[in-house]
């Protein structure tokens, strides 16, 4: 990976990413802005403040897409509105990626987070609990992950056990304050580690 310094604009990149919420918002400032920003590639998060669904997400990078150099999405698989049945991750980005102009898609890098933003503060167990200041915690969610095969982005899509069902009913998670913290706390290398398609979504990003 070239570390070295952007000096140059010639060599900025900005990306636009359309999140569903201020959650998803804040965590892309505390993170990965900081992150990817000393690689000089500038990423601003722009919520889309509702549901989403492929109608909704067509209009929102229409608006986005001549504003920066690349467009990118990250949603949660499991707030996703109006899926197909035998919906997929892999079939709702192309989706996303079809609902520009073909002429536009090489600007887009769509992302679905599986199954939702919460499922990435299970990559460690002790960092949920020390912002959360509940020491048991750790036991009660590396028991989560060991029943996902010790991968965060596995606990599941449902309404009563999707991991932030799971954190709403065992803590007192503050879903826009707690999460963006959490993350920071646990920190992007160990959530990369843990959560491959994370990984793999934010490598992209780096590429550019």
């Amino acid at each position: 990976m070239d570390e070295e310094p952007y000096w140059g604009s010639s060599r900025m990149v900005r990306v636009g990413i359309s999140v569903e919420g201020l959650t998803e918002e804040r965590f892309i400032k505390i993170l990965i802005d900081p992150y990817l920003s000393s690689k000089g590639i500038y990423v601003t998060p722009v919520s889309i403040d509702g549901s989403v669904s492929i109608d909704r997400i067509r209009h929102e990078l229409k608006n986005l897409i001549h504003s920066f150099d690349y467009v990118s999405t990250f949603y949660d698989f499991y707030g996703f509105r109006r899926k197909d049945d035998g919906e997929t991750k892999l079939t709702l980005e192309a989706k996303i990626n079809e609902s520009v102009k073909v002429d536009l898609r090489k600007k887009v890098i769509p992302y679905i987070q599986m199954y939702e933003f919460e499922g990435l503060l299970f990559s460690s167990p002790d960092a949920m609990a020390s912002v959360l200041q509940g020491e048991s915690l750790i036991d009660w969610a590396n028991l989560i992950l060991k029943e996902h095969s010790n991968n965060p982005e596995k606990i599941n899509d449902s309404i009563e056990t999707a991991p932030s069902k799971r954190l709403d009913k065992a803590t007192n998670y503050r879903k826009t304050t707690h999460g963006p913290n959490i993350a920071k706390e646990i920190g992007l290398v160990r959530i990369r580690e843990m959560c491959s398609g994370f990984n793999e979504w934010l490598s992209k990003l780096e590429e550019l």
